[in-house]
């Protein structure tokens, strides 16, 4: 999901079709490496830790009673036993969850993302030099063609992934010595899966997206051949490495660990060569309100690379070490995963200075507002600590704005350590603590501490990502902060990741155009729509998806309204002051409301020259100060929540109301009440 939301982050620009081309198919391979990742951790776990080590050792086999059909000394030698047939029982995890999202990825397609928006003709050139936002074009939320493609991509990517992890180790026992004939086939596998590999890689960057018309056409060979042809591939290797292979035996690690290596060296690369072509696109249309002066996406697509690889390399530590015990029986996981889950202490310490700036600049603006607060309510009696709540909720409330902070910080901090991680393994091939062993004290000391500290904060993390998720459903507060971030998130169409979570907006936003354009069409009246939060976001594009004759018969009021707060400053190619300048324009009429004490909403801040208005001069919250007659209890500070409680909602509803009302169709005749029937009873 995270990586999908870099793809959207990119900068408005001006006369760079190639360079917008270029930073999705970065975005794309980005996404790719993900899924490479993510499978090939899984399989460090269970073909590496699991199978090839543990499995392989009487001492550890002997503490995990449930590895004994596997251990050579436990089964006295059985059939399964072997390297190879042991990595084959393992490798049946792997490319199960690799089914399991081709599953899921297919199943919510169909579920929440195969509603058909309205065909119209495009109004607007398939470039970027128009005011106007993709979002207009006809085909935006109707993706079918590129996510089947790069669902069946992703899908032979961690198949052949699992397959490539079977071929490696059969290999290095071939080349040492071993059948020639299982030599010559394992250099004919190895073959296979570049090829395999390169189709991959041709299918991603071979097709983008196509917004300007609904894409129906769907590569059916494409989408079913290649998952197939990987999962054959898989199947053939697997009965390879069951082959028997006498004196092949079990030790050290599981070849195939410099590819954590590589995947890393290549994210950051990927990265960089994003973050250039991010200054390109931003260099030819500024925006000083953009996230990070259009760095947003490659910040954002840091995160997930950073989140992938500690994740892998904290799992995989956490696995050795309740595999191993206190003991050293196994070799552990390749060096550099280790390194990466030792860095993870480093990182949340990065992050405590980060909070505490922002908790400091919270201070100071608590302190200053203290004195506005009071002249907001002049002539009432003072309150001192009705005071700090309020000028306390409206200086939490301004940390949303830091958020740019925040994310370039932690991006820029993941980057220098996972840069420091991949030189430390390479040049040392040793763990954190034996690496810094002949150091000092206090040097290796710490290095002890953050590489026992990185698995147990791994584990500690899914004990708090659980305990968040039991607490969403009984806190509205949490409930509603989680929602918001996943509302975000799931937004945008699955234009990088196919395994990212479906977008709900793909079957929303068709449903909201066709419900309106049919009304209006059958009714010939004009309305009004209203959106709190998200909804206005929902509001704003659905309108865009309408005929222009239809989006002049309607009016907005947005409240709570993220749209510039938000979604304007991260992706500044869709939403942007051009493109929200333009959406005025194309409307009849657009109010927004929103309050100083509200996190998430704030003023829409359109340009000069495009008419009346938007945003209502900030409304009181609380409504009144103290208690009056009309508030007999102390009114409560509402921030986000219940903006149809404030009587400025009602006055902006009611005008925009009137000012449609001409157009509007007249009431139906009320017809008569029918006689009741002779039993008393009222009829229906």
């Amino acid at each position: 999901m995270v990586v999908n939301l870099a793809h959207w982050m990119r900068p408005a620009s001006r006369g760079r079709r190639r360079t917008v081309r270029c930073y999705g198919l970065l975005v794309r391979l980005t996404g790719l490496t993900l899924t490479v990742l993510l499978v090939a951790a899984v399989c460090e776990v269970a073909l590496d830790l699991t199978a090839w080590q543990c499995a392989g050792a009487r001492v550890c086999a002997e503490r995990h009673t449930w590895l004994g059909f596997l251990s050579p000394d436990a089964s006295h030698h059985g059939w399964w036993s072997p390297p190879g047939r042991r990595l084959a029982v393992a490798a049946v995890i792997p490319a199960a969850l690799t089914w399991l999202l081709w599953y899921l990825s297919r199943r919510t397609w169909n579920a929440y993302e195969s509603q058909q928006p309205l065909d119209r003709v495009p109004e607007t050139a398939a470039d970027e030099d128009t005011d106007h936002t993709a979002l207009d074009r006809p085909g935006f939320w109707y993706g079918r063609r590129l996510v089947a493609r790069l669902r069946a991509a992703h899908t032979a990517a961690g198949l052949l992934t699992v397959s490539a992890a079977l071929a490696a180790a059969a290999a290095r026992f071939d080349r040492a010595g071993g059948p020639t004939a299982l030599g010559a086939l394992g250099l004919l596998l190895i073959a296979a899966h570049l090829a395999g590999a390169v189709m991959v890689v041709w299918v991603v960057c071979r097709r983008g997206r196509s917004e300007n018309r609904l894409d129906r056409h769907l590569d059916a060979h494409l989408v079913r051949r290649l998952p197939l042809a990987a999962l054959a591939l898989l199947m053939l290797t697997a009965a390879h490495a069951c082959w028997a292979r006498p004196g092949w035996e079990s030790s050290g690690r599981l070849p195939g660990g410099t590819a954590f290596g590589a995947l890393a060296l290549g994210q950051g690369a990927l990265v960089v060569a994003l973050a250039v072509a991010a200054r390109l696109l931003h260099a030819t249309r500024p925006d000083r309100r953009s996230a990070l002066r259009g760095l947003g996406g490659p910040a954002v697509a840091m995160l997930s690379c950073a989140l992938g690889g500690v994740m892998s390399g904290g799992v995989s530590q956490r696995v050795s070490d309740w595999l191993d015990g206190t003991g050293s029986a196994l070799p552990g996981p390749p060096v550099l995963l280790t390194w990466q889950a030792s860095v993870i202490p480093s990182l949340l310490v990065v992050l405590l200075v980060l909070c505490g700036h922002l908790a400091r600049r919270a201070w100071r603006l608590r302190r200053a507002e203290l004195a506005v607060v009071s002249l907001d309510h002049p002539g009432e009696p003072e309150d001192p600590a009705r005071t700090h709540r309020i000028a306390t909720t409206r200086a939490m409330a301004t940390l949303t704005d830091r958020a740019p902070l925040l994310v370039g910080a932690t991006s820029a901090t993941t980057l220098l350590l996972g840069a420091g991680a991949l030189v430390g393994a390479f040049t040392t091939d040793l763990p954190p603590d034996d690496a810094a062993r002949p150091a000092f004290a206090l040097v290796h000391g710490a290095a002890q501490a953050s590489q026992a500290l990185g698995s147990w904060l791994i584990g500690f993390g899914f004990i708090l990502f659980v305990t968040w998720g039991r607490r969403a459903y009984k806190d509205p507060a949490a409930r509603r902060t989680i929602g918001i971030l996943w509302d975000v998130g799931t937004f945008w169409p699955r234009a990088a990741h196919p395994f990212a979570p479906p977008c709900y907006a793909e079957r929303a936003v068709p449903d909201l155009t066709w419900r309106i354009a049919t009304w209006t069409r059958a009714t010939g009246g004009r309305l009004v729509l209203s959106g709190h939060s998200q909804g206005s976001v929902l509001a704003a594009a659905a309108a865009w998806q309408l005929p222009a004759p239809v989006r002049a018969r309607i009016a907005l009021l947005t409240y709570g309204c993220p749209l510039e707060r938000l979604y304007g400053r991260w992706f500044p190619a869709h939403f942007g002051p051009d493109a929200l300048g333009a959406l005025h324009r194309d409307v009849d009429c657009w109010r927004n409301l929103y309050r100083l004490t509200d996190p998430i909403g704030g003023p829409v801040r359109l340009p000069g020259g495009c008419g009346p208005e938007v945003d209502r001069p900030p409304l009181k919250d609380p409504l009144s100060y103290g208690r009056t007659a009309t508030h007999p209890l102390p009114a409560p500070i509402l921030g986000h929540s219940d903006y149809q409680a404030d009587p400025a909602f009602a006055e902006e509803r009611a005008r925009l109301l009137a000012r449609l009302a001409p157009a509007l169709p007249g009431p139906r005749p009320e017809e008569p009440a029918p006689a009741q029937a002779d039993s008393g009873r009222s009829s229906p």
